[in-house]
């Protein structure tokens, strides 16, 4: 069940970032990626604290990509990892290209 509910958001052409609203780098990450001009529908914050299993989706994520943490930011269908991973990005110049990359912008 949560490997179906994490696959269903994650798309070859979208960013997807699991979230827990009250996590500082959770909100750290929703206002960088904010900045850019997504395309509509490429850009999905999901909020796991609304899921029943939020903790079989976190035990999801540490299988999948070494990480229980959130957020888990996915760029089309790789998990680049959490916010200091999407700050190091675009601080390196490389994320607007990695996002024209997947067709999002």
């Amino acid at each position: 069940m949560t490997q179906k509910f994490v696959q269903s958001k994650i798309k070859s052409d979208k960013v997807a970032v699991f979230i827990k609203p009250t996590c500082p780098y959770c909100q750290n990450a929703v206002k960088l990626l904010k900045k850019y001009p997504f395309k509509k529908d490429h850009l999905e914050f999901i909020d796991i604290t609304t899921e029943d299993d939020m903790d079989g989706i976190q035990d999801y994520f540490q299988q999948t990509t070494g990480a229980r943490t959130v957020p888990r930011v996915y760029i089309g269908e790789v998990c680049i990892g959490g916010y200091s991973d999407l700050a190091a990005l675009e601080e390196q110049g490389k994320l607007s290209q990695k996002l024209k990359e997947i067709g999002a912008l």
